[in-house]
């Protein structure tokens, strides 16, 4: 009985790695995929809410069933909706209707409270723009207010950075013996890119890591937002300016199109049996870039952040 867990909570983390040996067949070099849709909300954002609860219970921010508030495009709030059912809080999730339905779907199973936020005009439904979430953030900054609730503030909580440094990032070294060249992240509010970038370079600092954009809006790389409604959930919102990404090292910057995200997603699924979602197909396509360019021969590591089942809706699976 002593490894029967005392909750979902204590499942989060300690995902498997996994090589992609049949998409690197005729390339030199491998890639290793952390599935973190194996924790109990089927992303890497469990990491995330676990830690922010239990710093802010620690620091006395979060009180004994006050309500929890988040912006969320799904996946964190997934993973409060979790922590906080265990945890006795009552949770509300704010998402732009440009989510797909899996996703709020899942979170109201959960117990939760989902609040729903009009697209911009012109917004391309399954797509979520910057735009769209700057009113997402308008309407969870109103939910707080009224709830007398704890916002968890996953944009600018450093916890969230410390949920991948001392989690993500350590797994990742241990699982590979140290033996890793490069890590390539899809960046959403960036937390787990500066996360585990930390991580690895205090173990091993010629490891690179990069920061993944959708093409077209790869403002981080210093271009233009030309096609913000890209169809990669989860992240490249056009955000220049995250918080989680002040002065963490770095090394470079790689496009993908919606198109290869979305391509490579479907080959990993019948290639490998992995069920990702968007943001999975864009780690893996970056992943593959590299090694056919700067990074041929190299050892890349890269997260599955969540599984496909929460993309049905969409075009990813048409």
């Amino acid at each position: 009985m002593s490894k029967v867990l005392q909750s979902a909570v204590d499942a989060i983390g300690g995902t498997p790695m996994v090589r992609l040996d049949r998409l690197t067949a005729d390339l030199e070099g491998t890639i290793l995929a952390k599935l973190e849709y194996f924790s109990p909300g089927g992303s890497k954002k469990d990491r995330v809410a676990k830690r922010i609860l239990e710093d802010a219970e620690k620091a006395g921010l979060l009180l004994p069933g006050q309500p929890v508030v988040e912006l969320t495009s799904g996946n964190t709030g997934a993973g409060l909706a979790i922590a906080c059912a265990v945890t006795g809080h009552p949770f509300v999730a704010v998402l732009s209707k440009g989510s797909s339905a899996e996703r709020a779907r899942m979170i109201v199973a959960l117990g939760a409270e989902v609040v729903l936020v009009d697209q911009l005009p012109g917004s391309v439904p399954g797509r979520v723009s910057g735009g769209d979430m700057e009113l997402v953030e308008l309407e969870a900054r109103r939910v707080t207010r009224e709830r007398g609730a704890f916002r968890s503030d996953q944009f600018e909580n450093q916890s969230n950075v410390a949920a991948h440094y001392t989690g993500t990032g350590q797994e990742i070294w241990e699982q590979t013996g140290g033996r890793i060249d490069a890590f390539a992240d899809f960046v959403g509010t960036g937390g787990c890119l500066a996360g585990v970038t930390r991580a690895l370079k205090e173990h091993k600092p010629s490891v690179r890591c990069f920061a993944v954009e959708p093409e077209g809006a790869a403002v981080l790389a210093g271009e233009a937002a030309s096609q913000p409604n890209h169809p990669i959930q989860g992240g490249g919102f056009s955000r220049a300016d995250l918080t989680h990404l002040l002065d963490v090292p770095i090394d470079g910057y790689v496009q993908v199109t919606g198109e290869e995200a979305r391509s490579t997603a479907r080959l990993l699924a019948m290639r490998e049996g992995i069920f990702g979602g968007f943001s999975a197909g864009a780690n893996v396509a970056a992943a593959l870039h590299l090694l056919r360019n700067e990074m041929a021969g190299a050892t890349i590591a890269v997260l599955i952040p969540d599984s496909g089942l929460k993309y049905l809706s969409t075009d990813l699976w048409e």
